[in-house]
């Protein structure tokens, strides 16, 4: 019978306050989080694409997602949440999480706890992300926000297929406007996503996502209306030039728009 392939997060630690006795009270401590994640399909076809894949973010997020979400007295209880929040990905079929104390006394006292999909329910991470056209440089808003870069104005040649070379002009356009403002480029839904809990601004480069995507345009707009929907934004802003109009949005598009 074939094995499950599995991701796993090897000792990592991290400094919180946590504990039911008063001595832990007010006090930081090592934690050293082990985390094992057996996945639900095995990891081939997959095209050396991160979107396919259950991501090591996963981990990482879910450790500081339960850390962030309340002090604990009980390591049992942030093993949970993080177990929970870990399975809330259909990539991933069961979970081991082990975390240990490393201050209490001179080796490590701890808890793993082993559980399966369906067996827990993970509350939901509210990250909400807003998606700006950049047509000119702004102040960026605090929070997750995503660059859509404008057109570039570069000559492109004609024939072959047009769409895909306007694509990876928007992308040269992103990587561009990134290295300007000394921001990441994102070009995967999982780099967004990530950006979205972290809370981070990122431009976007579309074209490895949109791609295959049927009759949408490779227009700024366009792809700006699209991320938008598809990461369920939370606004879309138009950063345009001095006196260039805000395109026209579908009059049921559900996100609200603005002009920055």
């Amino acid at each position: 019978m074939d094995q499950p392939d599995r991701i796993h997060l090897r000792d990592y630690i991290l400094s919180t306050e946590i504990g039911a006795f008063q001595t832990e009270r007010g006090q930081q401590q090592r934690l050293r989080f082990n985390i094992d994640v057996e996945l639900a399909t095995h990891v081939v076809g997959v095209n050396d694409e991160v979107d396919r894949i259950l991501s090591y973010d996963i981990l990482t997020g879910a450790v500081a997602a339960g850390l962030a979400d309340r002090r604990y007295d009980l390591l049992e209880t942030l093993a949970e949440k993080i177990a929970a929040q870990i399975l809330a990905h259909p990539r991933a079929a069961q979970v081991s999480v082990t975390i240990e104390k490393l201050d209490r006394i001179p080796g490590a006292l701890g808890v793993t706890l082993v559980r399966r999909q369906g067996r827990v329910v993970a509350d939901p991470i509210e990250a909400p992300i807003r998606v700006i056209l950049h047509g000119r440089d702004l102040t960026l808003p605090e929070g997750a926000v995503a660059l859509v870069p404008d057109a570039p104005g570069l000559p492109l040649p004609q024939g072959g297929n047009l769409r895909e070379i306007e694509l990876l002009a928007l992308d040269q356009a992103a990587w561009a406007l990134a290295g300007r403002l000394g921001l990441t480029v994102a070009n995967s839904r999982t780099e967004l996503d990530w950006a979205a809990t972290e809370g981070r601004a990122v431009v976007w480069a579309p074209a490895r996502m949109v791609r295959d995507v049927a009759d949408l345009p490779a227009t700024p707009t366009a792809l700006a209306l699209w991320l938008a929907q598809r990461l369920g934004a939370s606004r879309l802003d138009w950063a345009l030039a001095q006196g260039v109009p805000a395109p026209e949005v579908p009059a049921d598009f559900p996100i609200p728009t603005g002009h920055l």
